[in-house]
């Protein structure tokens, strides 16, 4: 009786760890987001996968207790990182009203990291990530993130930057941004990160405001030391290199 929360990472079986696979093959139920369920359905037909569409995180996480209280092993797969912007919060929240169940949280790659490695190292000092999607926080919030990360000269991971409800967030956060940082400011985003389609763009600030992406696209904005070496995005720590 006992509930993994998975993280598999960007998407390809090579970027998933071994905890999570093992994880995966000791299950006795997969439970998830159809998306994320069909990522690991062809290696795992054989075991019961359960899945909702998007919108019912908290019936998912009703389905995968309930599973479990009837004496099975479950897994509870995410993209990326189940505890960065997964599911292992509200997972550990919904289970109070159930009688107790043991919960294991298997970490995995998150986009911040994965698209920071197709993009060079972008991320080698302080940076805050940030998802653009106002569903769960209203906008009047994120504003105020972005607002003080630029402030501070974060480096800036973007989230869920765009959708077909939300075509004009990003150039909303640029504009943001722009109050505090120039117009040639390095940047890049990575679409489809791990998977089939991957793909990576480096631009100006300026530029990214007029970007198109879409929900799998993370969006990376450069401190003012980030430079571009040799087509890779490249943030200083500040290690001497003269010694």
């Amino acid at each position: 009786m006992k509930i993994y929360v998975v993280g598999l990472g960007p998407g390809e079986w090579n970027q998933m760890t071994q905890k999570a696979l093992d994880a995966l093959a000791e299950c006795d139920v997969i439970t998830g987001y159809e998306v994320y369920v069909d990522l690991v359905r062809e290696r795992f037909e054989h075991k019961k996968l359960l899945s909702t569409p998007m919108k019912k995180e908290a019936e998912r996480c009703r389905m995968a207790i309930e599973e479990a209280l009837k004496g099975q092993i479950v897994a509870m797969v995410c993209s990326g990182d189940a505890g960065v912007y997964g599911m292992a919060g509200l997972m550990y929240e919904v289970a109070q009203q159930y009688d107790p169940v043991e919960i294991e949280i298997i970490s995995g790659i998150t986009a911040a990291c994965s698209g920071a490695a197709v993009l060079g190292a972008p991320l080698i000092h302080d940076f805050a990530v940030i998802s653009l999607s106002d569903l769960l926080t209203p906008w009047e919030r994120i504003e105020k993130r972005l607002e003080c990360a630029a402030l501070a000269d974060f480096v800036i991971c973007l989230y869920n930057p765009s959708s077909h409800k939300r075509k004009d967030y990003l150039q909303k956060a640029c504009d943001i941004i722009l109050k505090h940082r120039t117009n040639d400011n390095l940047c890049g985003y990575v679409r489809n990160i791990g998977r089939e389609g991957e793909s990576a763009t480096l631009l100006t600030l300026s530029e990214l405001r007029d970007a198109q992406v879409d929900m799998f696209t993370t969006v990376f904005i450069g401190n003012s030391q980030t430079k571009e070496i040799n087509g890779k995005m490249v943030t200083p720590r500040g290690y001497r290199i003269d010694q």
